[in-house]
């Protein structure tokens, strides 16, 4: 066993219930976040005023934080790749708390350093402790899909 399979064996065997309900509000609030940032595309297009050589760089950053946090929010919320969900959101939290202080408030949404912290630690603990047994990804794993004999499948 490698430490990728040794941390996820880990984080699949000591998953309390409670941490689910904490997994999908996460989600939900990550897809919320999302959804207002294309609301409020106004920052971004301020960032790229400001600079615009870096105009295409501004725009594939922008793509990518409204990809992360709606689809990752989601797969976070439902538990499917739910690590693989948290892993693409780190780098945006990063980003968060690094320019979180940019006179152009393109990351507004955190309201406060600690809430960006807080939303983070979740992301770094459910990145390690997975979906849990209220997931996708648990309903997938206790129902795998079996394959159908064809040459019976149409009586």
């Amino acid at each position: 066993m490698n430490m990728l399979q040794r941390v996820e064996h880990w984080g699949d065997t000591h998953h309390p219930n409670w941490l689910s309900a904490v997994r999908i509000l996460l989600g939900v609030f990550l897809l919320v976040v999302g959804i207002r940032f294309v609301q409020e595309r106004d920052a971004l297009i301020a960032v790229i005023h400001q600079n615009p050589s870096l105009a295409a760089l501004s725009v594939m950053l922008g793509h990518y934080v409204v990809f992360a946090h709606i689809v990752g929010g989601l797969f976070i919320a439902m538990g499917l790749f739910t690590r693989l969900a948290s892993i693409l959101n780190i780098p945006v939290l990063l980003g968060a708390l690094i320019f979180f202080h940019s006179p152009t408030g393109l990351f507004n949404e955190y309201q406060t350093v600690g809430l960006s912290v807080l939303i983070l630690v979740l992301l770094i603990l459910f990145a390690v402790e997975g979906s849990g047994r209220i997931s996708v990804d648990e309903y997938m794993r206790k129902h795998p899909e079996r394959p159908r004999n064809r040459r019976y499948a149409d009586f």
